[in-house]
């Protein structure tokens, strides 16, 4: 897959030292995946949340930060719209 927007996930990295190696985790994981419908983000990520309109909401550093994307399965393009905190994620608006 290719991840657009991923100077938002430095930015949050940046101000969040101990997301840093969880994010380059996903970050290099989703990099090497070839994902074609939501199910093949299940079998592997169990607690990411599906929303409509092909967004994912996947947690980083277990519950602790949300990372919310939007997915094209056919241009196999992820774009990471925000991240943010357990509690900035209660505050968002879908």
């Amino acid at each position: 897959m290719k991840v657009a927007g991923r100077q938002c996930l430095e930015d949050f990295a940046r101000d969040h030292s101990d997301v840093r190696a969880p994010a380059d985790a996903w970050l290099c994981e989703v990099m090497e995946a070839e994902w074609r419908s939501p199910q093949d983000i299940k079998d592997r990520f169990a607690h990411a949340s599906f929303l409509s309109d092909n967004r994912v909401v996947f947690n980083l550093k277990g519950h602790h930060y949300r990372l919310d994307v939007k997915i094209n399965y056919t241009s196999q393009i992820v774009s990471i719209l925000r991240v943010g905190t357990h509690a900035e994620y209660s505050r968002w608006d879908f």
